[in-house]
């Protein structure tokens, strides 16, 4: 299960990288509809647009930006998950254990380990957010999980080899600091690979009863999370289905079998409200429509159930920072 909802640790964490630049922090957020309040939160929750509108803002300012936030992000950024993996008994014990909640890593990939020979391959495959950003996220993951692993081991992983799938960007120099190895573009698939014999290493942090603590939380929150992904999905499904004539909170609440009130309790405590859903889902349509021929924008703003042209230019320049016409560019 991919996350239809993440916490605020990439957005603190690439303000944090850019403090003392000259990229500021209005522009950093700008157009994610994120607030300098909304950092203070201690359980906040944002969507994927939210998250990867501040990185592309970031990348915009630094190109290798992925790799950069990668080295940062260790096992303490994944909560109960990163401490079960700790505590495990074996470094292949806290794969296996990763693997196995992919709603809590947070990940846009599906997530693989794999023995050929006498490597074990780390793969990370079926990236479907936004295009533009394939490169910076799968930089940021692989960085992010080479990164764990010297955390699990208290040392670094020797990595054998990396590929990737796209062609050699022109700061590959700069992979080196994650991915000291022989390095491979274009390549079938992206992924890195280390001895498989490594996995059976016992981690220096190796706890049986702290493990088995934190691996009863580990499925207690991957059930709740779980459950609000599957009503926040129904939600988006309605909501996609309606576009052109979206339903209201209340009629939306009718749909969903419960009170508008009830509805509003749920959705804050996924972290986001009815217009910000129906933004993000008009948002989503507008950009695959303006990348289409024969669509201009008087036919989008009515097939995402604006009135009239100038609402929907007016609502696609806060959404995005620029026009409907500048985006087609």
């Amino acid at each position: 299960m991919h996350a239809q909802l993440t916490t605020l640790h990439v957005v603190s964490m690439t303000l944090a990288y850019f403090a003392d630049t000259s990229v500021s922090v209005s522009r950093l957020l700008d157009a994610s509809g994120i607030r300098l309040e909304d950092l203070n939160g201690n359980d906040s929750r944002i969507t994927p647009h939210q998250e990867l509108q501040v990185c592309a803002n970031g990348l915009a300012a630094q190109e290798d930006l992925g790799l950069e936030l990668g080295r940062r992000m260790h096992i303490s950024a994944y909560g109960i998950l990163g401490y079960a993996a700790l505590s495990s008994a074996t470094f292949g014990d806290a794969w296996q254990l990763l693997l196995e909640y992919p709603a809590l890593l947070g990940t846009y990939f599906k997530l693989d380990l794999q023995i050929e020979g006498e490597l074990a391959w780390v793969s990370a495959s079926g990236y479907q957010q936004r295009p533009e950003l394939e490169v910076f996220n799968v930089e940021m993951c692989l960085a992010s999980l080479k990164t764990v692993c010297a955390d699990l081991l208290g040392h670094p992983l020797p990595v054998s080899a990396a590929q990737f799938q796209y062609a050699e960007p022109v700061y590959s120099a700069r992979y080196a600091n994650s991915f000291d190895c022989s390095l491979s573009f274009n390549a079938r698939s992206n992924a890195f690979a280390f001895p498989a014999s490594w996995l059976s290493r016992r981690l220096p942090l190796a706890d049986a009863i702290t493990h088995q603590e934190m691996l009863m939380r580990c499925r207690k929150l991957n059930s709740e999370f779980s459950a609000r992904q599957l009503w926040l999905a129904r939600i988006r499904e309605l909501l996609t289905e309606q576009l052109t004539h979206s339903p209201g909170l209340e009629q939306l609440a009718q749909q969903m079998h419960c009170s508008p009130r009830t509805l509003r309790r749920h959705l804050q405590a996924l972290g986001t409200h009815y217009q910000e859903l129906l933004d993000d889902l008009r948002f989503e349509r507008a950009k695959a429509l303006l990348c289409q021929e024969g669509w201009p924008v008087g036919r989008i703003a009515e097939e995402l159930g604006f009135s009239e042209s100038a609402s929907f230019r007016h609502a696609f320049q806060r959404w995005s920072g620029v026009a409907p016409s500048h985006f087609r560019l």
